[in-house]
């Protein structure tokens, strides 16, 4: 008995010496992009490209969130790219506070600067949109594409403090801060080293947002700055700078919208300028799109892009899409260019 009532009371103690963890359901969900791709493009003497491949970009989101009776929201978000190389890699990982004030994000998540920017209308968001998570061309030597989307992010994904304000007349601004923004610094534990020759150490971004209706149309301005501090000379030689400003007006089921962002890549000593148009027709489960693109490096390449598709929405969270897109690419004393045509489906669940 006495042995008993010793094992009970030891219990009881790792009971009571448990943590406490958040009233949080855990949710799941995340996404599937599948696509076939047919493409021609230009070669050098001795490479020679697939015409034919198939894509993918997959990935899982974890998450959850509680509201406390003060009002107060709290909630962590966690998101695996399972196509990262092959092998899963971590791509957000986050807490938020949310209430009448605002909202506040602590960790691996985008800043304000691309969280408040305006997109303009595409073709396929996939392949064309703000981010390109589709790319069909391979570079051979002939063609040598970059990425190339205009998702204003020159922190990524590093541990960052975001606030966003609540939306007053349609007007919404954000702020951030990264204290480091190099991931290489980031590795060699704790907080990382200071005064790297070469690495951007703290940016900062502002951002402003508008959405509305004017009249019968709808408006989406929005304009973003950011700022990275070069932490000592070394092959870089300037802080990092980029800013964007964008315009997307909704009239009936027309959409067009025009995008402009200048990056200094201090990383690579050559700016880059990138000026999007995009069109949009939605009727019923149906959405044309087309998209014009340019990307102006200036260390002598030049990149003109169009592409035109249409997305079908065949269930909630399920779309087929079709697209053909062209490539053209000037470069210091030779040209080359690509055509791909793309069939695929996105499943979101």
């Amino acid at each position: 008995m006495k042995k008993l009532l010793l094992t009970s009371v030891a219990l009881s103690g790792l009971a009571f010496a448990a943590p406490a963890h958040a009233d949080i359901d855990l949710e799941i969900g995340g996404f599937f992009n599948g696509y076939g791709a047919y493409v021609d493009q230009d070669e050098t003497a001795g490479t020679e490209s697939n015409n034919f491949g198939l894509l993918r970009h997959s990935e899982l989101h974890f998450g959850g969130e509680t509201t406390l009776d003060n009002g107060l929201t709290i909630g962590a978000q966690i998101e695996v790219q399972i196509d990262a190389a092959d092998a899963s890699a971590i791509d957000e990982s986050y807490i938020y506070f949310s209430g009448d004030w605002g909202r506040v994000n602590f960790g691996a998540e985008d800043g304000a600067a691309y969280l408040l920017q305006v997109a303009a209308p595409s073709a396929d968001s996939n392949v064309d949109s703000i981010r390109q998570y589709i790319q069909p061309f391979t570079t051979n030597g002939g063609l040598t594409p970059i990425r190339l989307d205009y998702d204003m992010a020159p922190s990524g994904k590093a541990d960052k403090l975001t606030y966003l304000s609540p939306i007053m007349n349609g007007v919404q601004v954000g702020l951030s801060y990264s204290a480091e923004t190099d991931a290489a610094s980031d590795l060699v534990g704790g907080i990382g080293l200071d005064d790297q020759a070469g690495d951007i150490g703290a940016t900062y971004e502002a951002a402003i947002r508008y959405e509305g209706q004017i009249q019968n149309v709808g408006v989406i301005a929005g304009a973003g700055y950011s700022h990275g501090e070069l932490e000592a000379n070394g092959a870089l030689t300037d802080d990092l700078e980029v800013w964007n400003i964008g315009l997307d007006l909704d009239i009936g089921p027309f959409g067009i919208g025009a995008i402009y962002m200048d990056d200094n890549q201090a990383k690579n000593n050559s700016d880059l300028e990138t000026l999007v148009i995009g069109v949009d027709y939605t009727t019923g489960p149906f959405k044309i799109g087309a998209s014009y693109l340019n990307a102006d490096v200036d260390n002598g390449v030049e990149y003109d892009r169009y592409t035109a598709g249409v997305t079908y929405e065949y269930g909630p969270g399920l779309t087929f899409r079709g697209s053909i897109q062209q490539l053209e690419q000037d470069s210091t004393g030779s040209d080359a260019d690509g055509t791909a045509l793309l069939l695929g489906t996105k499943v979101v669940f």
